[in-house]
């Protein structure tokens, strides 16, 4: 499967009450960039990232969200959603984000990149929109894009391909483990033997099956 890059967006500054970060700055407001943007271990070059406890780091370092769901959104929210207004680093066309096998390696510019799990909406994100109930909502929804760790440092730019060039056979998506950890815990036990999938996703899914299983 071969999609696009729409466009790759930094953080701006913002402050804010709603911001998570307890200097009340949030990074979630992001903007496309012009031209070819380097993408290290660390995440995307000149991004701003408020809330370190909660966002970044080698998972977590770029965050993708599809056009078409933003599409979607623009349209039950009655507004206009550019590309970055999902807080995403990169805005894909015609990848199957929701769909993406944990693991699963795509190559997009001079990167390698490799997805990791779903993004779990706060209330930072509910603030930005200025929508009280999203969290509810976009766990309904259940398309909550996909954090990639980054394989090979390069660069990426809008028109860019995205290719998957890799994927695992154990088949377990990103939109799988968002209801997993959401809305469907009979699908844990499935989130136990992906080894792509960050540790501390794993070990949430031991403790809640642990509880579950002593109650």
């Amino acid at each position: 499967m071969t999609g696009r890059l729409v466009a790759v967006n930094l953080g701006v500054v913002t402050e804010a009450a709603w911001a998570g970060d307890a200097s009340g700055r949030s990074g979630i407001d992001k903007r496309p960039a012009d031209g070819r943007v380097p993408i290290q271990a660390g995440g995307v070059d000149g991004d701003f990232i408020g809330e370190r406890a909660h966002h970044g780091g080698p998972d977590q370092a770029v965050y993708a969200y599809a056009e078409e769901d933003a599409r979607w959104w623009a349209a039950e929210l009655g507004r206009p959603l550019p590309p970055g207004a999902v807080g995403e680093n990169l805005t894909t066309r015609a990848v199957d984000v929701t769909g993406a096998v944990i693991g699963e390696c795509w190559a997009v510019g001079s990167t390698l990149l490799q997805v990791t799990k779903p993004r779990t909406p706060c209330r930072t994100f509910a603030g930005f929109w200025g929508v009280p109930d999203l969290i509810k909502r976009f766990t309904v929804r259940g398309a909550p894009g996909a954090y990639l760790r980054v394989l090979r440092a390069g660069d990426a730019a809008a028109g860019d391909p995205v290719e998957v060039v890799d994927r695992p056979a154990h088949g377990v998506t990103v939109g799988e483990v968002f209801r997993a950890v959401t809305l469907e815990p009979a699908l844990l036990p499935r989130l136990l033997d992906v080894p792509e999938l960050p540790e501390s996703v794993r070990d949430k899914a031991r403790r809640r099956l642990g509880a579950t299983a002593g109650s």
